[in-house]
């Protein structure tokens, strides 16, 4: 090779040396392709055009921050080189030992570093990314462009304060129209105000909402309280969405049961207790079906209000519910198309807690108890899915509460879809995609205390809910001038589908049930004779010429056991509760006793301070049914009912032994 070939590759190798020392220290990319408008001290903004291929990230940084990370890798190499050409045993060592520490350290910074920008992640795939490919277009950006360096979309964008910012290009070549369009469309916006801000070299747009839910709804506030009085007795309200709109659903002409899912904190049971107080306050009657026990305090001695939290209580009240639409369907029939819907009696409304598990206990339950020939499938089950799949005609409506209203849990994809009406609060984007599907994109769940999606007829309505305190809602629902008292389901013992129709039973009275002395519920209007004899799939078998009006319940059983029910088989009626005790002879099994005798003899679990303190204090209590001196007597079977039910985080007073 001549000598002058050699200085030639001398001198290129130090020009390109020069070169990479220069990209170097300049923060430039190392292969000198400038691919954004990046400068030393600012960090770039947009793609230059002619750049193909991907752009890495690093190339959108100002060149200080890439100077100091190359610096910053040079020097660790140079001082462990350096610390092996001295001492090459003691750097060894330190490696040895400092290698793993170090790579642990690492391992705990990647996990930590995964966990806190989860959400980010999400925010990015879920909303950045799609916003980003439906703008690069009208904007004329390049595809390859980071959006993070454009677009700023906050975590919770969703929420009243927050603010959605868009760098804009400088030559301003776009449509705004179009561009607002998608950013409402992509991001789910609704009631938002764009401010247009082209001036200057940093052209950009600013994204609010204008017109918002109020931040509270108290009802405590006397226009609210007002607003609430003057709404539809079909239609409570269920929160004001954006400016002041009045969100509510019509249970007799939109949808007669209304879904609330939510994950925990969502308000699942404030929303169940502002519906349900509005409709007692109505003049409708409750059932409160209610596993967790603690979930609605305030419906506690209610009139008009019955509270099962009892898992044998919730299974034979829908029993008894089931049998109760299959009455009025056959009445609504008889009446005709031209009858008041109120014929058919007072409007039901039940309020099913937590199906989650309320659904797994009531299969639970049905398995341990049902005998040889019984259906497999709980009747109580059942009955739920008839009650769904009856009309708005028979004024039955389930207020249902899940934290994941999944096909299975609900008893099958069919009956998920009776509910026309669905409240999501704090709903992740696959729940969203479960029970809405049809509005897209999912709107962002905020974690804004009250606020909810109100799903109804295809459109998703941001909504904040009434609030109604515990005791507010007690009044409420105690002080309406249709209230007419309290309500009980009548059972009839079974029979058995290949057991002889016998004659019927004698009438009876009804059990009797703790409540207050309330007036007496409006007899239903008499209806024809009905003159099928057929047996009917909705009825079950053995229910043979069903009467056109309730029908007459059987007497009581002696010993006051529960009764077993199956779907179409038990008869129930809506009836009034006794307001005296009766004056015959009491069986053996409801002796009336005082309250030290029956702690003595029936209730060894509860001491008889907590009676006394519960006498005193529990409006579930039950009333006394006679007295012997100045001795308060109670029925056997009252007492054990309280018992069973009675709320154990109100016991009363200190257990004395």
């Amino acid at each position: 090779m001549s000598r002058d070939e050699v200085n030639r590759q001398i001198e290129e190798f130090a020009g390109t040396l020069g070169l990479g020392v220069g990209r170097l220290l300049s923060g430039r990319d190392m292969d000198g392709i400038r691919r954004t408008d990046a400068t030393f001290f600012q960090p770039g903004r947009r793609i230059l055009p002619g750049t193909e291929g991907p752009v890495p990230r690093r190339s959108f940084r100002a060149g200080w921050q890439r100077l100091a990370v190359r610096l910053s890798m040079l020097g660790a190499a140079g001082g462990a080189g350096y610390g092996f050409w001295q001492e090459p045993e003691a750097t060894l060592q330190a490696l040895q030992y400092g290698g793993p520490g170090a790579g642990g350290a690492a391992a705990i910074g990647g996990i930590a570093y995964a966990a806190l920008t989860r959400e980010r992640r999400e925010l990015m795939r879920e909303w950045v990314a799609p916003l980003h490919q439906a703008l690069a277009g009208p904007l004329g950006i390049p595809e390859q462009t980071d959006p993070r360096t454009y677009l700023h979309i906050p975590l919770r964008f969703s929420d009243d304060d927050a603010e959605i910012r868009i760098d804009l290009p400088v030559n301003l070549q776009f449509n705004e129209a179009v561009v607002a369009d998608l950013v409402v469309r992509k991001l789910a916006l609704e009631d938002i105000s764009f401010s247009w801000r082209p001036a200057g070299k940093a052209p950009h747009v600013l994204v609010r909402k204008a017109h918002r839910p109020p931040e509270r709804l108290l009802f405590q506030d006397p226009k609210v309280r007002d607003l609430v009085e003057r709404m539809p007795e079909p239609a409570p309200l269920i929160g004001l969405g954006s400016a002041g709109k009045r969100v509510s659903v019509d249970l007799d002409a939109e949808s007669p049961h209304v879904l609330v899912n939510a994950g925990t904190g969502g308000g699942k049971s404030v929303i169940l207790r502002t519906i349900a107080a509005q409709l007692v306050h109505n003049g409708a009657r409750a059932f409160v079906l209610d596993y967790k026990r603690i979930s609605h305090p305030w419906a506690r001695g209610v009139p008009g209000v019955e509270y099962c939290r009892d898992i044998a209580e919730i299974h034979d009240a829908l029993i008894n519910l089931g049998v109760e639409g299959r009455r009025r369907m056959l009445l609504a029939e008889q009446l005709g198309e031209d009858a008041d819907p109120a014929a058919v009696g007072p409007r039901l409304a039940i309020l099913l807690e937590e199906v989650n598990a309320t659904m797994k206990q009531l299969a639970r339950y049905w398995e341990k108890t049902r005998q040889s020939g019984d259906p497999k499938v709980s009747p109580a089950i059942d009955a739920l899915a008839e009650i769904l799949f009856m009309g708005r005609q028979v004024r039955l409506h389930v207020l249902l509460v899940a934290q994941s209203a999944t096909a299975r849990a609900l008893g099958g994809p069919e009956m998920r879809e009776n509910f026309y009406t669905r409240i999501l609060a704090r709903y992740s984007q696959n729940a969203w995609r479960m029970l809405a599907p049809e509005i897209t994109p999912a709107p962002k769940s905020t974690t804004h205390i009250g606020r909810t999606q109100v799903v109804l007829g295809g459109t998703a309505h941001e909504t904040q809910v009434l609030f109604m305190t515990h005791a507010e809602a007690r009044a409420w629902a105690m002080s309406g001038p249709a209230h007419a008292g309290s309500v009980t389901l009548q059972k009839t013992p079974p029979t058995r589908s290949a057991a002889p129709a016998g004659p019927p039973a004698d009438p009876a009275p009804a059990l009797p049930v703790t409540t207050n002395q309330v007036q007496p519920i409006p007899a239903l209007p008499a209806a024809p004779p009905a003159t099928t004899a057929t047996t009917s799939p909705t009825t079950g078998p053995g229910a043979k010429n069903l009467p056109a009006g309730p029908p007459p319940a059987p007497a009581a059983p002696a010993n006051n056991e529960r009764l077993p029910s199956e779907p179409g088989i038990a008869a129930a009626v809506l009836t009034e509760a006794p307001t005296e005790p009766s004056n015959g002879p009491e069986e053996p099994a409801d002796e009336l006793l005082g309250l030290r005798q029956a702690q003595l003899k029936h209730l060894p679990g509860v001491t008889l301070a907590t009676l006394r303190w519960a006498r005193a204090n529990d409006p579930d209590f039950p009333v006394s049914a006679g007295k012997k001196g100045t001795e308060l007597l109670y029925r056997v079977s009252d007492l054990k009912r309280w018992a069973r039910n009675r709320p154990r985080a109100t016991e009363g007073p200190a257990e004395v032994s």
